[in-house]
């Protein structure tokens, strides 16, 4: 069942100075919908529009960045949504926390430094439910962190007595302290080395097995896409240009970019030189025509400088943006 629907959003930083307007094209007609109880990946290098797409997602979008046209609508079970229309009391008082969490990247920045990890709980909890008893909030919290695998000694700590590992754990507790149907986690493994990763990815997975909620989780690293997410969203130059089952991305891709991230992956035991895509993400102030990814495509035709190549379904799950599939030549 269809969890969020999202269809033909275009998201654009603004900006005017000196008689100067520029916009930047960061969320460019994207369609895709996120279905209850899965894990869906969204990969791409930086600057391709990952973050922004989370902000449009999450109902957090402020100016310069504006939503040009497209709809967001949520299905919570119980009521129904349009982000882009809801107001800030029903976003503050129905959604946020309750039926969306954000996990951010970089845990010491959502963490209060001068503050215990139990009062930031407190915090959350008692601005969105209140906390109408203390002490038997507290036990809750204590065993909700337990349930997660957390010493219950956290909570007498600060975010600086915790290792980097262990307050992105605190993030992930935090933000799943109401069981939401959406978790959004941003790069949570980043700075992390990778024993910790594995034990953060566990934690999400284990969450998300036993809540049976969505993660939204948005990575450039597609090792960890490739051990935690069902489907997986490639995402170039503002646009998604392939989406499918994990496991037909990595053993089937079909467009020329997902190609190449993921013959960049280090495989055990293969010695061969790694082929680097040459160049960079265009600027989004002024993209290319055509396809967006036809200045570094070593495919790329005459038609793919000038035309917009659309989505063509492949499978009931799999889709693609490319004129080479769609021509039959790749």
């Amino acid at each position: 069942m269809s969890l969020m629907q999202m269809e033909d959003v275009r998201a654009y930083y603004r900006t005017e100075a000196y008689g100067i307007s520029r916009s930047v094209r960061a969320v460019d007609g994207v369609s895709l919908e996120l279905l209850e109880n899965e894990i869906y990946g969204v990969a791409g290098e930086s600057s391709c529009g990952k973050t922004t797409l989370i902000k449009v997602i999450s109902g957090t979008v402020k100016p310069p960045l504006r939503v040009e046209s497209g709809r967001v609508d949520f299905n919570f079970g119980d009521f129904e949504v349009d982000m882009l229309k809801i107001s800030p009391e029903d976003m503050r008082q129905n959604v946020r926390w309750k039926e969306i969490s954000y996990v951010m990247q970089g845990s010491m920045s959502v963490l209060n430094p001068v503050r215990k990890i139990s009062r930031t709980f407190e915090d959350i909890v008692g601005t969105h439910q209140g906390i109408p008893d203390k002490k038997a909030f507290r036990e809750q919290m204590r065993e909700h962190v337990m349930r997660l695998g957390l010493p219950p000694d956290v909570l007498t700590l600060y975010p600086h007595q915790l290792s980097g590992g262990m307050r992105q754990r605190v993030a992930i507790a935090l933000a799943t302290v109401f069981h939401p149907s959406l978790i959004i986690a941003d790069e949570p493994t980043t700075a992390l080395d990778v024993v910790v990763q594995r034990g953060v990815l566990h934690m999400l997975k284990d969450i998300q097995a036993e809540s049976a909620n969505t993660v939204l989780l948005v990575t450039h690293d597609l090792a960890v896409h490739a051990n935690v997410a069902d489907r997986v969203g490639i995402m170039y130059a503002g646009r998604i240009v392939e989406e499918g089952p994990t496991q037909t991305i990595f053993q089937a891709p079909r467009h020329p970019y997902t190609e190449h991230l993921i013959n960049s992956l280090p495989v055990i035991g293969d010695k061969t030189v790694k082929k680097s895509l040459g160049g960079a993400p265009p600027n989004l102030a002024d993209p290319p025509s055509g396809c967006r990814f036809h200045p570094r495509c070593p495919l790329a035709m005459d038609r793919c400088r000038t035309e917009m190549p659309e989505m063509i379904m492949l499978s009931e799950r799999h889709r693609v943006a490319c004129h080479l599939v769609e021509e039959g030549r790749a």
